[in-house]
């Protein structure tokens, strides 16, 4: 059964999504604005089974219950690594339709995807607002040679299964496939909101251990690494990183700590 949802407002959007009876909207905590009298609210540890059942029911006994129990606690341990929220919030209308307001946590845009099961999306941390019951929650933790070649690792939440997701990012967003630029495009690390299955997602120096690649590092604004993005697919960048804003705002009250050389450099010590 299809989400119904419409994407409202300008500088902060939120989502409106309107459920037929029985039927079930999960998101983040923390993501939840509103609901009429007749949705019900349940907050769980356990992400959706991704399998386009309704939640609750874990069957099979004393073995289905150990079974789920594992699972919850493996997906649990996993956000609380990727530094996710630990618990889901589940809405199912009830005796009739109902409406759920959800929204980002920064001013900026929101966006609906559409997956058919046949590929998986990837977002960056904290871009998940709220899917359909029948879309799968993961995390998808990237590392050795595509993290190290950066000095880094990388945590995206990782979509599956039939249905829509709904995301968020700080800014304006802009579509690209890196096939239109060569197959291949570089992008601050800041920048990259989400991304079909098909795109190879890594990282690297910004330049050589050289004068220019310092030069770049420390001047530039980037620090010392690119995102890289490959392949052929749909990848949706956003305009505004929250480095970038929290940097603005700390300057806007008079905390800027930081040197002359930037960010590398940063006297700030609280």
């Amino acid at each position: 059964m299809t989400l119904q949802q419409e994407i409202v407002g300008n500088a902060m959007q939120m989502a409106v999504v309107n459920l037929h009876p029985g039927q079930t909207v999960y998101c983040e905590a923390g993501k939840f604005l509103f609901k009429t009298t007749n949705v019900t609210m349940e907050t769980r540890l356990s992400g959706p089974s991704g399998n386009g059942g309704q939640p609750g029911g874990g069957g099979g006994g004393m073995g289905g219950m150990l079974r789920q129990a594992m699972g919850t606690a493996m997906q649990v341990g996993q956000r609380m690594l990727a530094g996710e929220s630990l618990a889901f919030q589940y809405f199912t209308a009830q005796g009739g339709q109902g409406t759920v307001g959800f929204a980002g946590v920064l001013p900026g845009e929101m966006r609906a995807l559409e997956l058919d099961g046949t590929r998986a999306w990837f977002a960056e941390k904290d871009a998940f607002v709220a899917a359909e019951y029948s879309v799968e929650f993961g995390i998808a933790f990237q590392g050795g040679r595509t993290g190290m070649s950066g000095g880094e690792g990388f945590v995206l939440e990782k979509f599956t299964g039939q249905g829509t997701v709904i995301i968020a990012g700080a800014g304006n967003f802009i579509d690209l496939n890196p096939a239109d630029f060569g197959g291949r495009i570089e992008v601050d690390t800041g920048c990259v909101v989400a991304f079909e299955e098909g795109i190879q997602y890594g990282v690297q120096r910004v330049g050589g251990l050289n004068r220019q690649g310092i030069m770049n590092a420390v001047f530039g604004g980037e620090g010392l690494s690119l995102a890289t993005l490959e392949g052929n697919g749909r990848v949706i960048l956003q305009s505004l990183t929250i480095e970038s804003l929290a940097n603005a705002l700390k300057k806007a009250q008079g905390g800027d700590k930081q040197g002359p050389a930037g960010g590398l450099f940063s006297t700030h010590t609280g």
